[in-house]
């Protein structure tokens, strides 16, 4: 039994400890949210976007990530607001989006980034993803540093939005040109108030690196991760996250290293049914990554 006078000890305890360390009280473990890229399924999603999205919560996903958007298709037919509310009808949310601002990297077209900001906020995003990078735009490190200060300037943009920026990496990134690579000069050369990196850790792998080195290098610079996993027998293909050959326990102990807030299944190929292979990996990521950690 606790003694009044014992009681009111430990409540001085945590008050001075609060005054030092305030998060102390707001410490308790958070549970992350299953995430996917819709993209896994984008040969199902443009026939029937609703059903899918049913069948995505269904296997176990509480958040989805966007691609492919365009003012004039919208999310596979649904206007962002109608896109929105689908969602919600299925306990989904979409945190963040793929959209293709190749225009605006290439031409400065600032109309194309002002429709993505305003599609994103209207379903409810909190991150512009930028997911790819023309090989033109990235010949030489002087087309490194330009990419940098055109991504500070349209995080910027974000910003003033109320929404983040972030870039998703694949291999090219880590290949050495003129004595340095494009993912060190935008690590670098970007603003971490204005940019933000979603982690492809399949692709990190793929190049060689240690995402668990670049998480320590660039602490609270990964908000978002994608979890793929790397088939044993052919690392050129995917598989359910477990299965493969990426340890991802290891990698989530250092979640709150990187600042991750988001978990992004992502798978681009199957060996078996594509609903059965996302409800297993959503199981395994569930059960074994994202129950036990404290939220960034």
């Amino acid at each position: 039994m606790t003694h009044r006078r014992d009681f009111v000890k430990q409540v001085g305890l945590l008050a001075a400890a609060a005054c030092v360390q305030p998060e102390l009280l707001l410490a308790a473990p958070v549970a992350y949210k299953a995430g996917i890229q819709l993209y896994s399924l984008r040969d199902y999603i443009g026939q029937d976007a609703k059903g899918v999205l049913a069948k995505v919560a269904k296997a176990g996903y509480q958040e989805v990530e966007t691609y492919g958007y365009s003012p004039e298709k919208h999310y596979w037919g649904l206007k962002p607001t109608e896109f929105k509310a689908v969602l919600a009808g299925n306990g989904l949310t979409t945190p963040s989006g793929h959209y293709d601002l190749g225009a605006y990297l290439r031409e400065g077209n600032e109309a194309l980034l002002d429709t993505t900001i305003a599609a994103a906020k209207a379903c409810g995003q909190q991150y512009v993803i930028v997911p790819y990078l023309d090989e033109k735009l990235r010949a030489t490190p002087a087309d490194f540093r330009a990419i940098a200060a055109k991504l500070n300037k349209a995080g910027a943009r974000c910003k003033s939005a109320g929404l983040r920026l972030g870039y998703h990496n694949h291999d090219f990134e880590f290949k050495p040109i003129g004595g340095t690579t494009l993912y060190d000069v935008m690590l670098k050369e970007t603003d971490p108030k204005l940019v933000d990196f979603e982690m492809d850790i399949y692709w990190v792998v793929r190049a060689g690196q240690d995402p668990i080195k670049l998480m320590q290098a660039h602490p609270k610079r990964f908000p978002l991760w994608h979890v793929k996993d790397m088939d044993k027998a052919k690392p050129d293909l995917n598989t359910e996250v477990g299965s493969g050959s990426i340890d991802y326990r290891k990698i989530m102990a250092y979640a709150g290293t990187a600042g991750l807030k988001h978990a992004v299944m992502e798978q681009e190929n199957f060996s078996l049914d594509a609903y059965q292979s996302i409800a297993q990996s959503a199981a395994y990521m569930r059960k074994n990554l994202l129950g036990a950690l404290k939220k960034a």
